[in-house]
């Protein structure tokens, strides 16, 4: 005779299953998904730099924008904080903290591109510049070079930017601060000089290298990037800490890539013109713990309201954000 328990040997009471399928649904939450596991290698982050899409901000109108869109840092101002104490300064910082936002990459308030009075004025009132920037957390300062010059060869030009940019990095490196130097990557803006100068990313880290301080990079602008003709392999042959602020931007449709122009630009990821899936995961493979910021030079973006301009602007950079691979 059959017992009852045999003739159910086939067949899954509702408890078992109810049992086996509480144990599948914990052990499929315990496994993070693709996306989840993408943003986990994720060390970057996104900033505002709203000056660079039209939006007029100081720095606790920047708070609040960065807060209410979704941005994680904004763009430091020190010249906001040369008449504040110390004790002022450290509550501004306690106030962004408490928002969960920090600080990205500041520019560089020295003019090395023209004559040396200018340099040496300048100069002077780097050490004061410095020791704010220290105070507010910041870490990374970044500045553009030329891409050539009407009257010194390429190695005066690049004795000089040796010189002077050496004295700066060792300023702020006595601040704990690294420097970031971007290169200008258009034929249209090459052509420009008489005598061209470093205008790759192999270039400008070869002048990095000659600095010598140990805490000069690279401003790496994907639409520099592109113009230059760089590859993606050549991005993986950098390390993290070779790259100290990043800007993203995509690149005009119908023009052809030796006639791009500098100040014309559009959000990344729009027009697909450039691969900013090969450059946003070589970031992620390279360990790049840095700001990422849109830089578009877009007019009709700047003419656009500010909280439309800056919708646009954090939608793009999560767009960009979802190139990310697992």
């Amino acid at each position: 005779m059959i017992q009852p328990k045999d003739r159910q040997s086939g067949v899954i009471s509702r408890r078992t299953f109810c049992a086996s399928a509480i144990a599948t649904a914990a052990l499929c939450s315990a496994r993070p998904s693709a996306a989840a596991q993408a943003k986990a290698k994720v060390r970057f982050y996104k900033n505002l730099g709203q000056g660079h899409i039209g939006v007029r901000a100081n720095q606790q109108q920047a708070l609040e924008y960065a807060v209410k869109y979704g941005f994680d840092s904004i763009t430091p101002n020190p010249a906001e904080f040369e008449n504040k104490s110390v004790s002022q300064i450290r509550r501004w910082v306690e106030t962004m903290k408490d928002r969960g936002i920090r600080y990205g990459s500041a520019g560089l308030g020295v003019e090395y591109r023209k004559d040396e009075d200018r340099f040496r004025g300048d100069m002077a009132r780097l050490p004061k510049q410095a020791s704010i920037l220290k105070q507010l957390g910041v870490k990374r300062v970044a500045t553009w070079i030329l891409p050539g010059h009407r009257e010194l060869t390429y190695l005066q030009n690049f004795a000089q930017h040796k010189r002077r940019l050496g004295e700066v990095a060792r300023v702020l490196k006595d601040h704990d601060i690294r420097l970031g130097l971007e290169f200008v990557g258009p034929r249209t803006s090459r052509s420009r000089s008489r005598f061209p100068f470093s205008c790759t990313q192999h270039g400008m880290m070869e002048l990095a290298d000659a600095i010598g301080t140990g805490n000069v990079g690279l401003l790496l602008d994907s639409w520099h990037w592109y113009t230059s003709h760089g590859t993606v392999k050549e991005l993986l042959g950098l390390s993290g800490a070779d790259v100290v602020h990043v800007h993203v931007n995509d690149a005009p449709a119908g023009i052809g890539v030796d006639q791009q122009v500098d100040n014309r630009r559009k959000l990344p990821v729009t027009t697909g013109v450039i691969d900013l899936k090969g450059f946003v995961n070589a970031l992620v493979k390279i360990g790049y713990d840095g700001p990422v910021e849109c830089e578009p030079f877009d007019q009709e973006l700047r003419k656009s309201e500010d909280g439309a301009a800056l919708q646009e602007t954090i939608k793009s950079l999560n767009r960009l954000w979802d190139l990310i691979e697992p």
